[in-house]
């Protein structure tokens, strides 16, 4: 029996297959209520009736009167205008997003360290430069991978942490993902991207097993994150990829022969800084030539650095003892000694290390620290072993001789520029940044000698000054260059380093009046900080007057980690 109703069974099959368990008898009245359509539907759907807006409709448009209730959705579901590469900020806070401007003429390490030091809700979304090929967004894993390579040549060539970070906030976002956070300590780097609130992270670490002093490949990785930021130049994954290897296949810019002529070169022209004349110059070259390749013999053997810095500051003390044993009045063995303490003194590590604790990098920082003072150490007990055995000779080291007064201002500041030309050698620099770096290692030593010999200021507070002028024409160099500040900075403090006070202490040591020698080397100390303190306050003063990307509304620009301790 068929019922009277004109419902929609009427034309549905009869057959027990299109019957479920909920289905009323034949023979029963149907409910008076429509039934429930074939496709299910949630509760956003909108009611039957009303028209639902199209996402790309224009000023007040509306589609065409289909409804939402079609189609299985979700409150997560992206709309249908959605695109990786531009996807929406993961949240926003309750006082609102400020408008943030970007200066687009800033260099990229500005506008990522001004990034950097926003709060995560504060950050604007990613403008993609390097697109991809379809609109399903840039490969997540590869974009993580190509950021650690390059933050690793980066670490390991001796940039300093945020620098790093910078640089690796850079590259993510320049390839779509904004939503990601660069880690970095000393010998390990990670980041993680989160895609959304509702996604997965995604991780990737990379340890820093080999460190190296080449700026030349510093500087190559400086422009290839440039151009990956940039919006003019268009750089795939693969084509990072194939310039980031020829980076690490490329060779040194200098001979090994070179780099042993240029460490005597230092030595030398420091010998003649603190008094010493073409003799000592000679001799002063000569015992650190010789320890550099003994160094260079210690490191083919496997040994680590420790014992390398201690094999090398052996040939110069030992050139010095000799002198002293022959009784010559002409030749000064301190300054001997002193010109070889130059060329070991691990003023980029110690520059570096400083840099990273004053921008809140403290894990970073105390292990850069440590670094140094095992270099320190090693030093010292090189050092310490051949005046032990110069005392039980005979030889007479007088701490008391200090160096003469500085009657040439001509031939130091010539032998500053001369330690500053062979300091960059050694450090690899491009030939093009030689000439720079030379003329700011003059400028500094003018500077140092004009307050401390000309003033009778303290050497220690000359220093400082003299340090920040480096750091200062060091930030303006680089920004005009858009290359790292390293190769302009770290070659020119060469003629400020402490060796003269570094060897006294070690003397004092050596023959048992540790009050004096304490007294000297605590100079060293503050005088090594005075510079690493210095070069960093000037880098921070020159940001202070370049147009740096902030807060629209004259804002103020925001510290580095934390404020005030709190």
């Amino acid at each position: 029996m068929v019922a009277e109703s004109g419902g929609p069974e009427d034309q549905k099959p009869q057959s027990d297959e299109a019957r479920s368990a909920f289905a009323p008898p034949a023979g029963t009245m149907q409910p008076v209520s429509p039934p429930e359509e074939d496709h299910p539907t949630s509760e956003f759907a909108l009611p039957t009736g009303v028209q639902a807006e199209s996402a790309q409709s224009g000023a007040g448009g509306s589609s065409g009167g289909s409804s939402n209730s079609d189609t299985l959705t979700s409150a997560f579901t992206p709309p249908s205008t959605y695109r990786a590469q531009q996807s929406p900020p993961a949240f926003t806070p309750a006082q609102g997003i400020p408008m943030v401007k970007l200066t687009k003429e800033a260099p990229w390490q500005d506008r990522m360290r001004t990034m950097l030091r926003m709060p995560v809700t504060e950050r604007p979304a990613a403008e993609s430069i390097q697109r991809t090929d379809d609109d399903t967004g840039p490969a997540v894993p590869r974009v993580l991978d190509l950021t650690l390579r390059i933050g690793e040549l980066l670490l390991a060539g001796g940039e300093g942490a945020e620098d790093v970070e910078a640089a690796m906030f850079a590259v993510t976002r320049s390839y779509g993902l904004d939503r990601s956070e660069p880690t970095v300590t000393f010998t390990l780097l990670s980041i993680s991207h989160q895609p959304s609130l509702v996604d997965d992270p995604v991780t990737a670490s990379r340890t820093v097993r080999r460190r190296g002093t080449d700026y030349t490949r510093l500087a190559a990785v400086f422009r290839l994150v440039d151009d990956i930021t940039s919006e003019d130049t268009e750089v795939s994954l693969e084509e990072a990829y194939r310039r980031l290897a020829e980076i690490r296949r490329n060779r040194h810019p200098y001979p090994g022969w070179v780099l042993t002529a240029a460490a005597g070169l230092l030595a030398g022209s420091a010998s003649v800084l603190v008094g010493g004349g073409v003799l000592v110059f000679l001799v002063a070259a000569a015992g650190a030539m010789l320890g550099d390749r003994l160094a260079w013999l210690c490191a083919g053997r496997g040994l680590p650095e420790f014992y390398q810095f201690t094999v090398a500051a052996m040939p110069p003390a030992a050139m010095g003892v000799a002198l002293t044993l022959t009784h010559s009045t002409d030749i000064r063995p301190s300054a001997v000694i002193t010109g070889g303490l130059f060329a070991l003194l691990p003023g980029r590590a110690l520059v570096a290390g400083v840099q990273d604790g004053l921008t809140g990098y403290y894990i970073t920082a105390s292990a850069r620290l440590l670094e140094v003072m095992y270099f320190f150490i090693g030093i010292v007990a090189g050092v310490l072993i051949i005046l032990y055995l110069g005392l039980q000779l005979g030889a007479e080291l007088n701490p008391e001789a200090r160096f003469t007064p500085y009657n040439e201002p001509v031939v130091q500041i010539l032998a500053s520029m001369a330690l500053s030309l062979a300091f960059a050698v050694l450090l690899q620099q491009e030939r093009s940044t030689v000439l720079a770096v030379t003329l700011n290692g003059g400028v500094a030593w003018i500077v140092f000698g004009a307050m401390a010999r000309t003033g009778q200021i303290s050497p220690v507070a000359a220093t400082a000054v003299a340090a920040g002028l480096v750091g200062l024409f060091g930030q303006l160099f680089s920004r005009y260059r858009f290359h790292s500040s390293l190769p302009y900075i770290t070659a020119a403090i060469g003629p400020l380093l402490p060796g003269s006070a570094t060897y006294f202490g070690l003397l004092g040591v050596a023959q048992n009046e540790l009050d004096t020698g304490l007294a000297s080397l605590s100079t060293a100390v503050a005088t090594a900080l005075a510079i690493a303190i210095g070069v960093n306050l000037g880098s921070e003063i020159s940001r202070l007057f370049m147009g740096l990307p902030g807060a629209v509304g004259g804002a103020s620009r925001r510290a580095a980690k934390r404020t005030r301790g709190f």
